[in-house]
């Protein structure tokens, strides 16, 4: 291997092996957030420390369960693996395996170690292999498997130093060449057996060296677990350098998926479709029989080094789930973790949003006191303050509803959520692994979306994108909050906040609509591919404020960067299209206002408000929204609720920015919160409140069944491949916004 810098490893396992926690353990804060090449999946990568301040890079990839891919996911794993020359091609892997079910996941490291990549395998989660009295002759694993294998404890941390110790011999060798080694708690300054020492591990070292020598490319083009029968050497032999493959193995794989590598060009993909013809090649019943293979081959393997001693009666975690997945009481109790949830969002949150509203008027006031007066004060106090504030007092919720999601993630409850509903959701036309995604909805639909690429039949992952933006996100909590203070009195109903009720009400309407949407749906599109649902459910366990924290910390931070540059652009754009408008127009709504006040004995305050709200409905964004009014008024909307449904197209949480923003110019109260200033609008033709209970209920039902989100529509088409869906995703949920708002609007106004 070439000298090199840095060091990158891919962290690799099944999905449930502990591989997240891992990886938080051993970058901390450390890591960055991104996506891979030109695909709209999650990339995060992070730094270790490692002994005398050098580093490595580690790469999460997602998980996966062999490499003949099931899911979008497992699809990416392979299209990287396969190909020396991506970007994110790693040095070594990172193998992560569950200690409590190793000989299900040896598949992987197997056929990862056949490509011609160095593995170190990281057994996790010792403490319950020890529960359960599993006790494994790690060195004895090495030795025979060929690569370093070690126990470690996420929750404990017991292994991590020796595992970091296993990563500097790593990078020692990839970097230089030289044969380092392994001791049990310190490293030699030279890195070198030394002469008497009997501590050193050299086995260890030998392995590692082995993997990462690639002087010897007859020795490396053999295969380590697997040897390829004729009919794939027959194929593989003539085609190997076409592929640029490390390995006959790496080769093979290419040659398996060829049909969907976007590595491969064109004419590659044409030339081995045309010697599978001519050689009878028949993919799927060699994968079996390759699989099958391995199995035969690893199994002996780990019951020869795993020593069980026998444990009395059922364990913690079988007992939890008599009553945790019982088909009575689990969905009983999982509703009502939700309802907590919801009651803990709504309650918990009010101080704190005071707090920050609080801060944003103090800013605002002390910025109009030290700016001179001009256009630039008017758009810093008018335009940007409140139009950012205006969101981020949402952030205590959100930051609740994420810390929930991430508790409920850690302890390994959410599994059970999609253990538990699968058979009702094939009922839907759905399966188990939809409702992962449609909870992930609660959060954010984009993500939610991409994690459909888990579902491997092609209906089902197509069913659950059209209707998981239907499932209330955290962008709608703002505008649900906001609005309920007009449409529900803050009183109680029993133990419960009637607030809170209605907040959870909405996130219930959206599901129950999506899964009628879902029923609709499983009748028109068509698809003869069985359903089927892998998942291996992890032990319960205790909730690491870390690995907590760092979820939290991801998506709240996600939050504020992203909706913060939306709102922050439109509420610079908004605010100019408010304050300026025709000369004429502006001067005659001026006038009629100051003579309006005169007439009527307003005082100056008064008057000065009225001159405001004229001069911003004379505005250009005034224009634009009396020119949707008419389209809009049936559903009880006036012109500055039709502003912000044009604007929060960007972004549904826009809708409070675009109110917060225009109600800053157009009233000369700013100790006043924009709630406050929305509650004591009131139409001047009518003389009745503008947020009324039913223009207010009829908001919410707008909010939520449209799809207001312009992302989520691109990454639907992304994720399609066709502008078909999208356009279909947006009409049926435009229609039923249109029609739930005004039957609630006309309902309530009877």
């Amino acid at each position: 291997m070439s000298l090199k810098s840095q060091i990158k490893a891919g962290l690799i396992g099944n999905p449930n092996s502990g591989k997240s926690s891992l990886f938080n353990n051993l970058t901390g804060l450390n890591q960055h957030v991104s996506n891979f090449p030109g695909i709209t999946v999650d990339k995060k990568t992070g730094i270790v420390k490692l002994p005398h301040s050098t580093y490595i890079e580690i790469i999460d990839f997602p998980g996966c369960y062999s490499l003949y891919p099931n899911s979008g996911e497992e699809k990416l794993v392979v299209e990287i693996l396969s190909n020396p020359d991506h970007p994110d091609y790693p040095d070594f892997i990172i193998f992560v395996v569950d200690a409590t079910d190793v000989r299900r996941q040896l598949l992987l490291a197997t056929q990862i170690r056949d490509l011609g990549l160095p593995v170190l395998m990281v057994m996790t989660m010792k403490d319950l292999a020890d529960k359960r009295g599993m006790q494994y002759d790690t060195k004895g694993m090495s030795m025979e498997l060929g690569f370093p294998t070690l126990l470690t404890s996420n929750i404990s941390g017991e292994g991590l130093d020796e595992l970091k110790d296993y990563l500097f011999a790593f990078r020692k060798v990839l970097i230089k060449g030289e044969k380092a080694i392994l001791v049990d708690k310190s490293w030699g300054e030279d890195f070198h057996l030394k002469p008497g020492e009997s501590h050193h591990k050299p086995e260890l070292q030998q392995l590692i060296i082995k993997q990462t020598d690639k002087t010897s490319s007859e020795e490396r083009n053999n295969a380590v677990f697997y040897s390829l029968n004729a009919p794939e050497k027959a194929i593989v032999e003539p085609l190997r350098h076409r592929l640029s493959a490390s390995t006959d193995y790496q080769a093979l794989i290419q040659i398996h998926h060829s049909e969907w590598l976007e590595h491969l060009t064109p004419e590659v993909k044409a030339e081995i479709a045309e010697s599978k013809r001519q050689l009878g090649f028949k993919s799927i019943p060699l994968q079996i029989d390759e699989t099958l293979q391995r199995y035969n081959l690893f199994s002996p393997l780990v019951n020869s080094f795993l020593t069980l001693k026998t444990q009395k009666g059922p364990g913690k975690t079988d007992f939890l789930d008599r009553v945790i997945t019982h088909k009575v009481f689990g969905p009983l109790i999982f509703f009502m973790i939700m309802l907590l949830v919801f009651q803990i969002i709504f309650s918990w949150a009010e101080l704190p949003m005071t707090w920050i509203e609080s801060a944003f008027g103090s800013l605002g006031a002390w910025t109009e006191s030290v700016l001179p007066a001009g256009w630039f004060s008017d758009l810093i106090v008018q335009g940007v303050i409140p139009g950012v504030g205006g969101v981020m007092v949402f952030i205590p919720q959100i930051f609740l509803l994420f810390l929930m999601i991430g508790i409920m993630e850690e302890i390994g409850y959410m599994s059970r959520v999609v253990y538990m509903f699968d058979q009702i959701m094939k009922q839907f036309g759905l399966n188990g692994r939809s409702l992962i995604s449609l909870i992930s909805g609660g959060a954010c639909a984009i993500p939610a979306i991409m994690s459909t690429r888990t579902i491997s039949q092609q209906k089902e992952r197509l069913i659950t994108i059209l209707i998981t933006p239907l499932i209330s996100c955290s962008a709608r909590i703002p505008v649900y909050t906001l609005l309920i203070g007009f449409a529900v009195p803050d009183v109680q109903v029993y133990i419960f906040n009637a607030r809170g009720l209605a907040f959870m009400g909405l996130y219930v309407l959206g599901i129950l609509m999506a899964f009628i949407s879902a029923i609709v749906m499983k009748y028109v599109i068509k698809a003869k591919e069985r359903s089927f649902l892998m998942l291996s459910l992890p032990e319960y366990k205790r909730p690491r404020i870390k690995n907590i924290s760092l979820f939290v910390r991801e998506k709240v931070g996600a939050f504020i960067i992203q909706a913060g540059k939306i709102i922050l652009l439109i509420s610079i754009v908004l605010w100019a299209l408010a304050s300026y408008g025709p000369t004429e127009k502006m001067d005659q709504a001026e006038k009629l206002a100051i003579s309006y006040g005169k007439v009527n004995g307003f005082d100056e305050a008064e008057t000065g408000n009225l001159i405001a709200a004229k001069k911003i409905e004379a505005s250009y964004a005034g224009h634009l929204g009396k020119f949707i009014e008419p389209a809009i008024k049936p559903l009880g909307f006036d012109w500055k609720i039709g502003i912000a449904l044009i604007t929060s197209f960007a972004a549904r949480e826009v809708f409070v920015g675009t109110m917060a923003t225009i109600y800053a110019i157009g009233s000369e109260s700013e100790n006043l919160s924009v709630s406050q200033k929305m509650a004591a609008d009131v139409n001047l033709t009518t003389g009745e409140k503008v947020y009324s209970p039913a223009t207010s209920w009829s908001l919410l039902i707008f909010y939520v069944f449209a799809l207001q989100c312009l992302s989520t529509i691109a990454i639907t088409r992304r994720e399609t491949g066709s502008w078909k869906w999208p356009i279909v995703q947006f009409l049926y949920m435009g229609v039923l916004a249109y029609a739930g708002s005004y039957f609630v609007f006309q309902l309530l106004s009877l």
